[in-house]
């Protein structure tokens, strides 16, 4: 159904309603001034008549042949009118425009008629004689008391209509100059009434696209005022509240994302209400591109899915642990319970996703560092029991037997001792001890990477391994140099003892990007990509029996690791089986 603006709902009608009352005004008026002027006319010809009946009765009484007749023409003339005189047989004895012998007997003309009965006849009719409508007055001629004759005075309504025609068009004139004043005066009510509805809608239409700033103004009308102050009113409460909600949704987004936990949001079709950065970070999904999908759709990962469905089905809350697959391996402990509103009807589940891989990767650690250090001490400590009790089962008779296995035990502990102070060492730099009492100062780095090299070179001239330095003399950074020269140190004494003989191993300092860069490059056999993440941990070991049968503790390159994090660095390796390794110490400068 098609909808009209209200202005051409209300204008038209006013419209219509003023034309016609004033159509119907005009035509009463046209017919009330038509007939006021037909009885003016014919009041004009009666007293024409009353002039002229004088001298119609004075020449009636002389009667003379003919002289009627001339009367009749010479009024007529006089008066611009048809002048006739009728006997009261009906016979015409004088007429102004014809002869009275042509004429027919007028006793049955009713103006005639109603004159002979002693009253005033008028009449209006088309005259056969001169062939057009006249208007006809009759009035009687007495003699005393007798009647004489009749009088009649007629005149053309040509003459007539063109009086009223004149009269008429100035009626018409006046309506349409008034139906045009009436059309202006309706179009500026229709509008004066349509306008303010008009901005009321305008008003309405910026309410919702959210412009709560702007204000209707208050029209004069009491009705319209109350609504646009009742809509003003509504803008600024939907305003109020509309910035409380979104101040809420705000803090709760920030709250969100903040999270280093995923939260995800379902409804009861599975499909996703919201999903937070922490969510989308651990799942590998935009959050922007999976909003209003279902969890299969946007999650690949059975496991969760499964929990979804089962956190919607239960009551209560429930928490599992499994593994997700995105662009790494990660450990997850997920905790969902189900969504529910103010009535207690269920809306969905809340999923919290909390990765605890590092968690489960220090709790493995952990394990691995209790079942490698029981197992690198229990080698020494078994060693020296059981060459004790040999020696208390008689060996000491036997002086070249019980020297061998005396200096079995004093290798032996001095390989216990040396752990214990790896031990020692390793413990106090992951509690951070060394952080607060070591004092860094800025010294040239040559001299400690010096120190550790003549360390490292009595072993490295055993095994034919030449050592060479680049360094530049004034590089510098802020180091505790102790510390430093046992972390190089200990790199070095790796790269000797798993380099082949003959072979070198080149340590280089530079500066990069801002850090101080110690490199210690050996020409070994390499380390496969796959151990490499974990070759800093406590006791790892590449080739367990290669690594205990070269003298190693297990725990150089962790002390190592702990040393540049002391010093606010960090450690770094680079390995190509076949080919050697690249240790690296980045530090501050």
């Amino acid at each position: 159904m098609p909808r009209w603006r209200l202005v051409w709902r209300i204008f038209p009608s006013h419209l219509f309603v003023t034309l016609a009352a004033l159509a119907a005004f005009t035509a009463y008026t046209a017919h009330v001034a038509g007939q006021f002027h037909l009885t003016r006319v014919s009041r004009e010809l009666e007293a024409r008549g009353r002039l002229m009946s004088d001298a119609a009765r004075e020449t009636l009484a002389r009667g003379v042949a003919g002289e009627i007749d001339a009367l009749c023409r010479e009024l007529g003339e006089k008066a611009s009118s048809r002048v006739t005189v009728v006997l009261p047989s009906g016979e015409v004895v004088g007429d102004s425009e014809e002869s009275p012998q042509s004429m027919d007997n007028h006793a049955n003309r009713p103006e005639i008629v109603t004159a002979m009965s002693g009253d005033v006849g008028r009449a209006i009719r088309f005259s056969r004689t001169l062939q057009r409508d006249l208007m006809y007055v009759a009035l009687p001629v007495y003699d005393g008391t007798t009647l004489v004759a009749v009088l009649r005075v007629a005149l053309p309504l040509t003459t007539v209509q063109s009086a009223l025609w004149s009269n008429r068009t100035d009626v018409f004139l006046g309506a349409t100059v008034i139906a045009l004043l009436a059309a202006i005066a309706s179009w500026l009510v229709a509008r004066q009434i349509a306008r303010p509805l008009e901005e009321l809608k305008q008003g309405a239409e910026l309410f919702a696209r959210g412009d709560f700033k702007y204000h209707l103004r208050i029209p004069a009308s009491e009705e319209i005022a109350s609504l646009a102050q009742a809509m003003n009113q509504m803008a600024d409460q939907l305003d109020q509240r509309i910035r409380t909600i979104v101040n809420q949704r705000n803090q709760q987004e920030a709250v969100l994302s903040s999270m280093i936990e995923g939260v995800i949001a379902v409804d009861v079709k599975r499909a996703i209400i919201s999903l937070n950065h922490g969510a989308a970070r651990m799942l590998g999904v935009a959050s922007q591109d999976v909003q209003g999908q279902s969890i299969e759709t946007a999650v690949r990962n059975t496991a969760l899915q499964e929990f979804v469905t089962r956190a919607l089905d239960s009551h209560a809350p429930i928490e599992d642990e499994f593994v997700l697959h995105t662009q790494q391996e990660q450990v997850v402990q997920v905790h969902g319970t189900v969504l529910r509103d103010a009535h207690g009807n269920g809306l969905g589940a809340v999923i919290v996703l909390n990765d605890v891989t590092a968690l489960r990767r220090l709790e493995q650690v952990r394990r691995d560092f209790v079942a490698n250090v029981s197992h690198e001490l229990r080698t020494p400590i078994t060693s020296i029991k059981g060459f004790v009790e040999t020696l208390l089962g008689g060996a000491l008779e036997k002086p070249d037997d019980a020297r061998r296995f005396l200096e079995i035990v004093a290798r032996q502990a001095d390989r216990l001792n040396a752990i214990l102070e790896d031990l020692l060492i390793l413990s106090r730099t992951e509690a951070g001890e060394w952080q607060k009492e070591i004092r860094l100062e800025r010294l040239p780095i040559r001299e400690v990477i010096d120190a550790a090299i003549t360390l490292c070179r009595p072993k490295a001239s055993v095994r034919g391994i030449e050592m060479t330095v680049t360094c530049p003399e004034d590089l510098e950074a802020r180091v505790n140099a102790p510390l430093l020269e046992q972390a190089v140190a200990n790199l070095v004494d790796n790269a000797v003892k798993y380099s082949e003989p003959e072979k070198s191993v080149h340590v280089e300092a530079s500066q990069v990007e801002g850090e101080v860069v110690i490199r210690v490059e050996d020409h070994g056999a390499g380390i496969p990509s796959e151990h490499l993440p974990r070759l800093f941990e406590r006791f790892y070991r590449v080739d367990k029996a290669r690594s205990r049968g070269l003298g190693g503790t297990g725990l150089g390159l962790a002390i190592v690791k702990h040393i540049a994090q002391a010093h606010g660095g960090r450690v770094g390796v680079e390995s190509v089986p076949g080919k050697g390794s690249t240790f690296s110490v980045y530090l501050q400068s």
